[in-house]
């Protein structure tokens, strides 16, 4: 019976055709009537191999195909490359006559911009080579150094940049040291002034004087404010010193417009005006600064990113800005006509990205040496050809960006861009200069730090070598291993064979290092065999082959011929039958369901007999599921359950088993006969075919007393409830109405004293009355949870009348008796009413039984004020002022679909499993306490606006005006925070927003809501100034009132 002669491995079926033709003989062979040659079909023992070049990958479904299994690596040409992923060391080695670059740890980028370009300052370098460094001298070369100061730091980086054997260099210790943040881009032209600044204040500490006051000699310029008065021609003057010349670019087009505007004259007048010493009065005036000094490394910073008031975020000018490579700065200095003034280009510090928070920063730097120019990315650096700067790579980046303005032509020593930020020109020096300032060298005591980390280096380029060499041999010799197994795996006709995992095999042909022990324990069935469904995730090997193979890698259990299992055959033989029976079955079933009953009957669940099909599918998937393999554990030890194990179990109104659905709690036939129905015997001999463990009940059969009897306790137990909630109706009729209540706010004349319960228990009492028969009846009045732990009374009268009177339900005296007969009470709590006339005036005073304990009350109520200063995710409202008049409550409200409720509505939601109500919580005693936190709110219906206890806010729901709109707040953010939020919903810019809160202005940005009084529910009134109308002086405005925070909290600020 080789019905697998007719398949050819050019026309190889897939794996599921695979599948069906490795079972088909089952539709003619019973499960009894099972041979050798049957278990061989079933296990696909005799299919034949594929070979070489006729499969375009792995025949999962043939165990006998070896091919495209990972063997093409090993059997042609091996690179030795394959054998290992160990990039080359020379990789990270410095190359011949260039520089070194540094790590970017994040978003460090704009931190290494600014150190190439220092480190090419050599007067800068020079200086720093100089400094005082007595720990760095006295090092000992067995530990490893680590600078302390600001100073050691760049002065042990300075030295690795020059000397370094490394490519690259990790600038980590200097970043931890200034503590910055690894993974926020910061302002880099804010990191190169506060740097300079930190810079400038530790050089002035060194004893040298030659270089405490480097800083300035290298980038300290002087200019002055000159202020004259319009009225009697007083002149004024403020000098300022400067380390660079911050330069406005929206408009210009070149340098020179930038540096023209930067000193054009300033008219104030109007609220500007100057005040005049002369004339001792407010005068118009104009103003302009004058340049009398320049520094030979002048900094210009271009101001391309600047605040947008519309999105309260800073942005980014794309503007292009041509600048020249010698810029002669003579027209713009005053006074000093000697001076030098012709400067050269030697850095171009550029922003790739669109967006001011994000983006990429690199450095073009001149060599001072040799007049090169290289491109400083991080890691990469590049030499630019022929000695110029180029710029086009990186004006590429921003072309996405949609722009009206093309690129400009530029003239011959000149560039242009719209990604560069700052420009760096130094002095141009005169033919005759000294040559040797350009040589810079390392001191010894540096230099040996350097060698040192040169030889750590260079010790671990041995080591990875050595690594990279041992890979190799270890691939060398698996390749001779591969080829001389391969060919032996293939197992032919009429010789023993094994089992391997195709995964397995896989591993080993993949992996160049060492393979894992073979592991069949995942594949083998319930009775400790080759399961038949784990045939196409196996290969069949020859003995030879498997016994080279468990000899060097070990492993097991070993599977050969003797591993078909009978039994699994067996059982999927039956199953495979009875699939392809059942739809006849279920038609004859059909009909003869229809026929009379006549002879001896059985009682069949009318839901099992409308979905027996559907059972009868399942059943049989789990009767084959039981031949599965059993995750490595033999003797029917496996992890499936026997099916009539799963009688009592089930999720839901999901029926598991055929009949259960007329099985009741107590195992036995259920009492309900409109859910079964009589079958004859000729239908439950088909169904037990398929459900051999399914529940047995004759006509006979009697229904479960246990059922019958709980069925009757119900009934009579329903008849109790209603008649008891119907006496305490009629009892309590107008406190079930809400009719006739008393309120404490107006307190009735004909009586003195009233009583108090808590809401929650009248609640409960009413659906209980609703419906007695789904609700349980109310026992007890839990009055406890209304007094604090020493027995007091934990409200006041006032506090009681304004807000803390929702938790309570006042009653009449005559239903305190009625609810002290009905009911047992823990405590009884009143209220009386005392009052005093005399002839000039009428007092009336209220007392509590029991007395109000003061001490828990006030303790409460300091907890309270606290918590309400330390929320999380609170609603506040803000409300916009408009022409000066605050919007009065006369104002529309809103529409809101929840004003209004039904009484349904007002019903209490039930809760899910294990949700506590979150007002309320069991004490030991069985009684309900109140919560005396601010953790949780009172039970209410859903609609209604809820009041935290002590009548810290009011009862009454906020409805919100026109003009008025709500946000989310945490009590820890700051006021800053929230003009941002209110930004984004009345657009209205952070410094054009005045707010105030009960009269009081919020000015204080660093504030927390919580320090400022802010609790949830407020009402934040905002007036808006009118916007400003010149785009540079908003930003100014904006960067005084909003300063920058970026570098808050790190070492560039002396923290």
């Amino acid at each position: 019976m080789r019905v697998w002669l007719t398949l050819r491995c050019r026309t190889m079926a897939p794996r599921l055709q695979l599948e069906k033709a490795a079972w088909r003989w089952v539709e003619t062979v019973k499960p009894e009537e099972i041979r050798q040659e049957h278990i061989e079909l079933a296990y696909r023992v005799n299919l034949p191999a594929c070979k070489r070049g006729t499969c375009r990958r792995n025949c999962k479904g043939n165990p006998n195909c070896l091919v495209g299994i990972g063997e093409q690596a090993w059997l042609g040409d091996i690179d030795e490359n394959a054998f290992h992923n160990i990039d080359d060391p020379n990789s990270e080695r410095r190359d011949k006559n260039t520089f070194v670059g540094l790590t970017n740890l994040g978003a460090t980028c704009y931190v290494n911009t600014f150190l190439q370009v220092w480190f090419h300052n050599l007067e800068l370098r020079r200086s720093l080579y100089q400094c005082h460094n007595s720990r760095a001298e006295e090092h000992n070369a067995e530990s490893e150094y680590e600078p302390q100061s600001i100073c050691e730091h760049l002065q042990y980086l300075f030295a690795l940049l020059h000397n370094s054997n490394r490519k690259y260099i990790d600038p980590t210790g200097l970043v931890k040291a200034l503590g910055l943040d690894t993974g926020q881009q910061q302002d880099a032209q804010e990191f190169s002034k506060l740097f300079l600044s930190l810079l400038e204040d530790t050089l002035s500490k060194q004893k040298n004087p030659h270089l405490q006051n480097v800083i300035q000699r290298q980038f300290c310029g002087q200019f002055s404010y000159v202020t004259v008065c319009n009225e009697c021609g007083r002149s004024s003057a403020l000098p300022s010193r400067f380390y660079e010349l911050e330069l406005n670019i929206q408009g210009n087009k070149n340098l020179t417009e930038c540096v023209t505007e930067f000193l054009k004259e300033e008219k104030l007048d109007g609220e500007n005006r100057y005040f005049c010493e002369s004339c001792q009065t407010k005068q118009c005036a104009t103003r302009r600064i004058r340049l009398h000094s320049i520094p030979p490394t002048l900094n210009l910073q271009l101001m391309r990113f600047v605040f947008d008031r519309q999105t309260g975020h800073k942005k980014k000018l794309n503007t292009f800005i041509s600048f020249p490579e010698q810029l002669d700065m003579g027209p713009f200095l005053e006074g000093k006509p000697d001076h030098k003034c012709v400067y050269e280009l030697s850095a171009v510090l550029i922003h790739r990205g669109i967006s001011a928070y994000s983006g990429h920063y690199i450095a073009h730097v001149k060599d001072a040496r040799t007049g090169d120019w290289y491109k400083f990315n991080d890691e990469e650096i590049e030499k630019m050809e022929g000695k110029k700067l180029q710029l086009g790579t990186e004006e590429d980046i921003a072309e996405t960006v949609k722009s009206q303005t093309r690129k400009p032509k530029c003239i011959k020593g000149y560039h242009c861009s719209r990604n560069a930020y700052m420009l760096v020109y130094k002095v141009q020096e005169e033919e005759n200069t000294d040559h040797s300032l350009t040589n810079v060298e390392v001191p010894a005591f540096l230099q040996r730090l350097v060698d040192q980390d040169n030889h750590k280096f260079e010790e671990w380029c041995n080591e990875m070598a050595d690594m990279r060499k041992q890979s190799v041999d270890k691939g060398k010799a698996k390749h001779e291993e591969v080829k001389e197994l391969y060919e032996l795996l293939p197992a032919k006709d009429g010789e023993p064979y094994e089992f391997i995992p195709l995964e397995w095999l896989k591993k080993w042909l993949e992996d160049s290092t060492a393979t894992k022990e073979i592991n069949n324990s995942l594949f083998l069935c319930c009775h400790g065999k080759l399961h038949p469904d784990r045939v196409a995730d196996s290969k069949r090997v020859s003995l030879q082959a498997a016994q080279l193979l468990y000899e060097r890698y070990g492993g097991g259990p070993r599977m050969d011929g003797s591993s078909l299992c009978r039994e699994c055959v067996g059982q999927r033989c039956r199953v495979l039958r009875l699939k392809n029976q059942l739809n006849e079955d279920y038609k004859e079933v059909t009909n003869l369901v229809k026929r009379t009953l006549s002879g001896e009957g059985y009682w069949v669940g009318k839901a099992s007999l409308r979905s027996w099909r559907q059972l009868a599918l399942e059943q049989l998937e789990e009767d084959e599921h039981e031949t599965k393999h059993s995750n490595g554990q033999t003797n029917g030890q496996g992890p499936h359950k026997e099916f009539g194990s799963e009688l009592s179990e089930g999720n839901g109104d999901e029926m598991k088993t055929f009949n259960e659905d007329i099985v009741c709690c107590h195992g036995a036939l259920t009492i309900l006969e409109t859910e079964r129905k009589l079958v004859s015997s000729e239908v439950w001999t088909k169904l037990r075919e398929y459900f051999p463990k399914a529940p047995e009940f004759t006509q006979i059969q009697e229904s479960c007393q246990q059922c019958l009897t709980l069925e009757q306790e119900e009934k009579d137990n329903e008849a109790v409830s209603k008649m008891m909630a119907l006496d305490q109706k009629n009892q309590l009729l107008n406190l079930f109405n809400e009719k006739n209540r008393p309120t404490l706010n107006k307190w009735p004349e004909e009586t003195d004293v009233l009583y108090i319960v808590p809401l929650f228990f009248v609640d409960e009492w009413r659906k209980f009355i609703r419906r007695p028969t789904k609700s349980s009846p109310v026992s007890n009045v839990g009055n406890t949870l209304l007094l604090c732990p020493h027995g007091g009374f934990m409200f006041t009268y006032d506090s009681l009348i304004n807000g803390d009177g929702q938790h309570v339900a006042v009653l009449w005296p005559s239903e305190w008796e009625v609810i002290s007969r009905l009911f047992i009470v823990d405590q009884p709590i009143s209220i009386h009413c005392f009052r005093e006339t005399s002839l000039s005036d009428a007092t009336t005073q209220y007392t509590t039984q029991p007395d109000i304990c003061w001490e828990c009350r006030e303790s409460f109520l300091f907890q309270q004020q606290r918590d309400l200063r330390e929320y999380t995710q609170a609603t506040i409202y803000i409300r916009k002022v408009i022409e000066d008049q605050r919007m009065t409550k006369e104002a529309a409200p809103e529409l809101n679909a929840s004003s209004s409720e039904t009484e349904e509505d007002k019903e209490e939601v039930p809760k899910v499993n294990g949700e506590t109500d979150l007002d309320f919580s069991q004490s030991q005693d069985g009684a309900k306490r109140l919560k005396l936190s601010d953790d949780s709110t009172a039970a209410s219906a859903p609609g209604t606006n809820v009041t935290k206890l002590g009548g810290i806010r009011r009862s009454t729901r906020h409805r919100k005006l026109r003009g008025e709109k709500a946000l989310i707040v945490s009590a820890n953010q700051t006021l800053k925070e929230l003009k941002i939020q209110i930004m984004h919903a009345f657009s209205v810019a952070p410094f054009d927003q005045n707010l105030s809160i009960d009269g009081k202005s919020l000015t204080d940005d660093a504030a927390t809501l919580g320090s400022l009084g802010i609790i949830p529910e407020s009402i934040i009134c905002l007036k808006a100034d009118e916007p400003i109308a010149d785009y540079a002086a908003m930003d100014d405005v904006y960067q005084v009132r909003m300063p920058e925070e970026g570098f808050k909290g790190t070492g560039l600020l002396g923290h």
